[in-house]
């Protein structure tokens, strides 16, 4: 369209001013015609079937197969819009992504503990030996075993050298109910635990293999605390022990996050009984790591003698085993033990004499313990002092002087190695009481602790005190 002139402008100008529009007009049609045929060409190419393109040459549209409002499919076409035939279906019954447990090879069963059972397994894909614990769900009643929950939640946070190492939880068929589901915790295979390998040896570890295998499970347990968690079960048979001189801390079903100060009425039915501190024996129930370094100190002792150190057939009985060996409690080596619920009937029990009389004596001597020097009897006495406050940490005990003198630790690329029980052989297992099962807390009354506390030590230990109720 030609501008409008005006008196700066003459009549030849807005004919070339018109002219110019025109062309440029012309072009812009020219392009767009281009266009929409290369885009025409680009069409036929994706559809060459003429039966897939409509009358004008463009592409049919989709298929729809859903009917709109108030209309109404063929009955040969309502099976394409039946309900859930288009959700995605999984092969197997199981939780989120979760693998299936068949695609492992299981060779044998190893041993069965209180809340699962552990298995010797190959893997299919790779030819790799793992260890699966099926773990038990008929203890819980209204959800997934908690003991579980906090095995798989603590492993899965732990990276150590000296704590046994969950690849994934796999798992198996079922009904569809909780209670009859399947679930694995795959874990690395370790060939041996210290109990069976323990019960099996003629002759107890040398005092450097000692040295070794204390300072691998203290790192570990050290790990642990300064991680703010709490194993409450350390025991010989759940330390691993493979052919490379390796000890790994395993079973961490009762383990638990802490804090300082501690979680309010935390259970005190925890720990195996012949490893548990006598301060959770008298139903304490705010305790922080010092229940674990008692439970190693039971273990370091175990692996001097060969044999476990207090071995009680109840609390009673675990109770005058230790205080048969250490004494008695006093207001001068365990301040504050009147106040734990199950020493109410202690206070009239003890008399001054008696009382500094076992205060003064030293019941860890190197009689019981022979291939123990005196700095390594220090470090037991220690770790066994009746008082929480009096037992050192993980990372005081790694400094010792114990694992300073000679003879030194041994390398673990020269410890020994031994036939492994659990390959597919026949285990000559030493009888150990399991882990306490939730929900069973015993209950000491006086007429328990009058039976703990009149004869019952001198006939167990040979002690030689005896207490009296008033």
């Amino acid at each position: 369209m030609a501008s409008r002139s005006s008196k700066w402008t003459s009549a030849d100008d807005d004919q070339e001013s018109a002219a110019a529009l025109a062309q440029r007009k012309k072009q812009k049609e020219e392009r767009r015609r281009l266009k929409e045929e290369r885009a025409r060409n680009a069409t036929k190419q994706l559809a060459p079937s003429a039966d897939a393109a409509g009358s004008d040459g463009r592409p049919s549209k989709r298929q729809r197969t859903s009917p709109e409002q108030g209309e109404t499919l063929p009955a040969n076409d309502q099976s394409s819009v039946e309900e859930g035939a288009n959700i995605l279906q999984f092969p197997h019954r199981q939780f989120g992504p979760c693998a299936h447990v068949d695609q492992f090879e299981l060779l044998n069963n190893i041993e069965e503990g209180s809340y699962g059972v552990v298995s010797r397994a190959r893997r299919k894909t790779t030819g790799t030996l793992v260890a699966l614990k099926k773990l038990k769900m008929e203890h819980t009643s209204d959800g997934f075993p908690v003991t579980g929950l906090r095995e798989i939640q603590t492993l899965r946070a732990c990276r150590h050298a000296n704590i046994v190492e969950l690849q994934e939880v796999v798992m198996g068929d079922g009904d569809g109910s909780l209670k009859d589901v399947n679930v694995y915790l795959v874990m690395e295979f370790l060939e041996h635990d210290l109990a069976t390998l323990l019960g099996d040896m003629a002759e107890p570890f040398l005092p450097s293999e000692i040295k070794t295998l204390t300072l691998q499970i203290v790192a570990g347990v050290e790990y642990l605390h300064r991680n703010w968690i709490l194993h409450r079960d350390l025991k010989t048979s759940n330390l691993l022990l493979n052919n490379r001189g390796e000890v790994k801390l395993a079973d961490f079903g009762m383990a638990r996050y802490t804090s300082r100060p501690p979680p309010p009425k935390l259970t005190q039915l925890v720990v195996t009984l012949w490893y548990r501190a006598p301060e959770l024996l008298l139903g304490a129930e705010d305790y922080h790591f010092e229940i674990d370094i008692w439970s190693v100190g039971c273990i370091f002792a175990e692996l001097v003698t060969k044999e476990p150190l207090f071995r009680g057939n109840n609390e009673v009985g675990q109770l005058s085993s230790i205080f048969g060996m250490l004494g008695p409690p006093t207001k001068h080596t365990w301040p504050g033990y009147q106040s734990l619920p199950n020493a109410k009937a202690l206070h009239p029990l003890l008399s001054n004499a008696n009382a500094k009389a076992n205060a003064t004596t030293t019941t860890l001597t190197a009689s019981k313990f022979p291939y123990l020097s005196t700095s390594g009897l220090r470090l037991l006495s220690a770790m066994l002092s009746l008082s929480p406050t009096s037992r050192p940490s993980a990372a005081e005990v790694l400094n010792h002087a114990y694992f300073k003198e000679d003879p030194r630790p041994k390398a673990k690329e020269m410890f020994p190695t031994f036939p492994s029980t659990a390959n597919q052989e026949k285990r000559r297992r030493r009888e150990t009481p399991q882990a306490p099962i939730r929900g069973d807390a015993p209950k000491l009354d006086e007429q328990d602790l009058k039976g703990l506390f009149v004869g019952q030590a001198e006939e167990e230990q040979g002690a030689g005190f005896a207490l009296r109720l008033g």
